[in-house]
C-alpha cells in the first residue's frame, strides 16, 4: 500500500517500523493488528523494536489507548528493548511519553536522534539486524 501511514517487518528478533502522517484510532488499530501479527513468532522469547518517527505527525487523542494496550501486550510477550529515532520534538515526545512507558522490570526504552545510534544500541543488547537502515523502505 503506497499510502499506508507505517511500514513494519521483522528481522531476526527484531521488528522494524517506519511511520508518517497523522494517525487517527484507525490507523493505530490496523497498526496494532499488524504488528501483532509480525510479533507472534517471536512470543516466548526475547525481542527487541526500533522505530523511525521523524515522519510522523501526531495522533488524535483516541489512539493512545489503542497504543498503550499493544504496549502492554508487547511487554508481556517479550520485548524487552524499545529503541525510538527522531529528532528531538516535545510535542512528539510528550504524546509518545504518554503512550509508552520508559522501563520497567523487564523493559527499557531510549530515544535516539539517529538511526545509528539506535541500531548500535540493540546491536550491544544482543538483537542484531541485516539492515542498519530505515531509510530504505520509502
Amino acid at each position: 500500500m503506497p499510502t499506508s501511514k507505517f511500514i513494519l517487518w521483522r528481522e531476526q528478533r527484531v521488528i522494524l517500523a517506519k511511520v508518517k502522517g497523522g494517525w487517527n484510532k484507525f490507523t493505530a488499530e490496523d497498526f496494532a493488528s499488524q504488528f501483532k501479527a509480525i510479533a507472534m513468532p517471536l512470543v516466548g522469547n526475547d525481542w527487541a523494536h526500533i522505530v523511525y518517527l521523524d515522519n510522523w505527525q501526531l495522533g488524535v487523542p483516541e489512539i493512545e489507548p489503542v497504543i498503550q494496550d499493544l504496549v502492554s501486550w508487547c511487554i508481556g510477550n517479550g520485548l524487552r528493548f524499545a529503541a525510538q529515532v527522531y529528532c528531538p520534538h516535545m510535542v512528539k515526545q510528550y504524546q509518545l511519553d504518554r503512550m509508552i512507558v520508559d522501563s520497567s522490570e523487564y523493559f527499557e526504552k531510549r530515544v535516539y536522534p539517529n538511526q545509528q545510534e539506535a541500531f548500535q544500541w540493540l546491536t550491544e543488547c544482543g538483537f542484531n539486524t541485516q539492515s542498519q537502515t530505515l531509510l530504505y523502505t520509502g
